[in-house]
């Protein structure tokens, strides 16, 4: 392991960015893993960001932790940048501008959030539109997962347009923005699907109370709408955390609670899930899928059944994945209008960088971990 001390290495200053080589001779600390090697997760040097990495330099301050890190480390996901045989882990991120250049509305000591996927530099006419979340032939890059370090190091780099300024207060919640962005994208989906026709929702129905499921959960409230979450566990934090925004938990299936939503995200991925979601809603209802699902299980299931409801009732399903510059803001902007002692307690466990393996290793009562850095001392 390492000490606080030896952590950091870099300093921050108030001045413009100047593009020099200074930053050759120097190396950061980085959460890093090998692409396809299970349990190759380790902290390691790696070489300080270079200014072709983006003009803004930025000292990180948490990442958080999701079901694709999991994934990442066990070997079954992630790929490393071009010539390089390691990937630094991290795509949930919260950080704060250490330089900028000027004229860029970036300052010294704004806290930011960079955007995970960047657009495939043909561009197809998804990313050239800044639709990147839509990109239509998989050669965009993201941050931590998909040929871009990430944001588990000392410090990293981005230009200003990859980067999302939150305000000052946000400061112990902001790492939630990227997940908040999956369920801000939903939801502007939701309300352009409904524009096809008439569309009064009142119902919201959320299979899943993990960070996802909670954040749908805050931001159908936020809209005024009635909200049902559905998870199993009878204890811990996520009844009290459901209760607290104002919605109603069950432990029960959206079936047996004879609840008819307008509106059902589905954020667990579990195929029997999915299914009671897909065939749950009332008339006209819109059902989307968030959660990413384990294959080579079959779940047994009336397709001329499911066709029929959803064409006689006028049913919609799609999926989302991933988030543009558009849903960073809505979530700024719903995490800002919300309770952050609420947030806070979203985050069930902050565990320092030096105890990283600590992090990984489930606990019963996780609703969102993160991985906290030391500050860089002015």
């Amino acid at each position: 392991m390492f000490s606080c001390s030896s952590w950091w290495v870099g300093h921050r200053v108030g001045r413009s960015l100047v593009l020099d080589n200074r930053w050759k001779d120097k190396s950061v600390l980085a959460l890093t893993i090998t692409p396809g090697v299970a349990n190759s997760l380790e902290v390691r040097e790696v070489p300080a960001p270079s200014p072709e990495e983006g003009e803004v330099l930025v000292d990180a301050l948490s990442v958080g932790l999701c079901g694709t890190d999991v994934e990442i480390v066990a070997g079954e996901f992630g790929a490393a940048p071009p010539g390089q045989d390691y990937l630094v882990l991290g795509h949930e991120n919260l950080g704060r501008v250490a330089e900028a250049p000027a004229g860029s509305s970036l300052v010294a000591g704004d806290l930011v959030v960079g955007i995970v996927r960047r657009p495939d530099p043909v561009p197809c006419g998804a990313c050239a539109a800044g639709e990147w979340d839509m990109c239509l032939n998989g050669r965009y890059t993201e941050r931590g997962i998909k040929e871009l370090d990430g944001f588990a190091r000392q410090q990293w780099r981005a230009d200003p347009e990859a980067l999302v300024k939150l305000e000052p207060g946000l400061e112990r919640v902001g790492v939630l923005l990227e997940p908040a962005t999956v369920v801000a994208k939903a939801w502007e989906q939701i309300e352009r699907i409904g524009r096809r026709a008439y569309f009064e929702p009142r119902t919201v129905a959320v299979t899943g109370a993990g960070p996802v499921g909670l954040l749908a959960a805050l931001i159908g409230i936020q809209r005024g709408l009635e909200v049902h979450v559905y998870d199993l566990v009878t204890d811990g934090p996520k009844p009290a955390l459901v209760r607290d925004l104002g919605a109603a938990y069950h432990t029960d299936s959206l079936q047996d609670s004879q609840v008819r939503p307008d509106v059902i995200i589905e954020c667990t991925g579990v195929a029997p899930v999915i299914l009671e979601a897909i065939t749950g809603g009332g008339q006209n209802a819109i059902t989307c899928l968030t959660g990413i699902s384990g294959v080579g299980r079959k779940t047994p299931i009336d397709l001329g059944d499911l066709n029929r409801t959803a064409v006689l009732q006028n049913e919609v399903i799609f999926g989302t994945v991933n988030a543009n510059k558009r849903h960073y803001t809505a979530a700024g902007a719903a995490l800002a209008a919300a309770d952050t002692s609420w947030l806070e307690r979203l985050i069930t466990r902050r565990v320092s960088i030096d105890n990283f393996r600590d992090a990984f290793d489930q606990q019963d009562d996780d609703v969102k971990v993160v991985l906290d850095f030391p500050e860089v001392q002015s």
